[in-house]
């Protein structure tokens, strides 16, 4: 009995922060370039359960040795093993501002690969980002909205002195006389990104090195000016999948009611002297 609290429990729990994830889903449905999360959902390993008693012999060897009789496997709960981000290209809404581009995806060499727009954060560490609602900060650089600098293609900051500028379909910025590339990173898997904060990714531990998308044979892509990219939320599958998860969390916990009220019985009931 006590294995069905364990797995109720571990039901409710993995409801629970599917809860979040969707959640965390909906709260950032109209963030630019915000790419959703998705709960990868795993079992614990499954036990065998055996009979453990004599073999069917006469009455008078049932002194023998002892037999174990199979009886089945019992899966022992589940568990949210990780989140992970769903990288498919959301769609683009037309805004006007000058600082605000979107990245398009063209042909990739590889399913799993994706581009993005290389920042410099606070800690003066590369991170990636879809997200182009750029700005331009009060010494005249370009800069995301939390201020962390947009890289050029050498790896600086793109100055442009509070100019007017615009920018080409192959990522390059005009200002004045200056044509400046950006810094587009290719990464052929993205499961080799993990979220930072403020909608930034970075690499893993175990990963290889972000490339320069322009170098890379066979990949294309474009840069569309005052344009953002919206987010890729569902937000009508995201909330009939919340109330999926809330009605299996209530499903979990009328199961471990009722194995509480079972055991209530064996222990105060059953075994009550009269």
């Amino acid at each position: 009995m006590l294995r069905g609290y364990y797995t109720a429990a571990s039901g409710m729990t993995t409801q629970q922060r599917r809860q979040d994830t969707l959640s965390n889903n909906i709260a950032n449905a109209q963030t630019p370039g915000f790419k959703q999360d998705e709960a990868a959902v795993r079992a614990f390993p499954e036990l065998l359960i055996k009979r453990m008693g004599q073999e069917n012999l006469p009455t008078t060897r049932r002194f023998s040795v002892p037999h174990d009789q199979n009886i089945g496997s019992i899966n022992t709960g589940v568990y949210v093993q990780e989140t992970i981000a769903d990288h498919q290209q959301g769609g683009l809404q037309e805004t006007g501002m000058t600082t605000d581009m979107a990245l398009v995806n063209g042909v990739i060499p590889d399913d799993m690969g994706s581009i993005f727009f290389t920042v410099q954060n606070a800690a003066g560490e590369e991170r990636y980002t879809r997200n182009g609602n750029f700005t331009i900060d009060g010494e005249g650089y370009l800069t995301t909205n939390q201020g962390y600098y947009v890289l050029d293609q050498a790896g600086e900051p793109i100055f442009t002195d509070g100019q007017s500028f615009s920018v080409t379909s192959e990522g390059i910025v005009e200002v004045g006389d200056q044509a400046i590339p950006l810094n587009i990173a290719y990464t052929a898997n993205v499961n080799d990104l993990i979220k930072d904060d403020e909608d930034l990714f970075t690499l893993t531990d175990e990963a290889g090195e972000m490339v320069d998308a322009r170098g890379l044979a066979g990949l294309s892509f474009s840069v569309e000016h005052r344009f953002l990219e919206t987010s890729n939320v569902d937000q009508v599958q995201t909330m009939t999948n919340m109330m999926q998860a809330y009605r299996l969390f209530e499903t979990n916990q009328q199961v471990l009611r009722a194995y509480d009220q079972s055991m209530d019985i064996a222990v105060n009931q059953i075994a009550r002297l009269t």
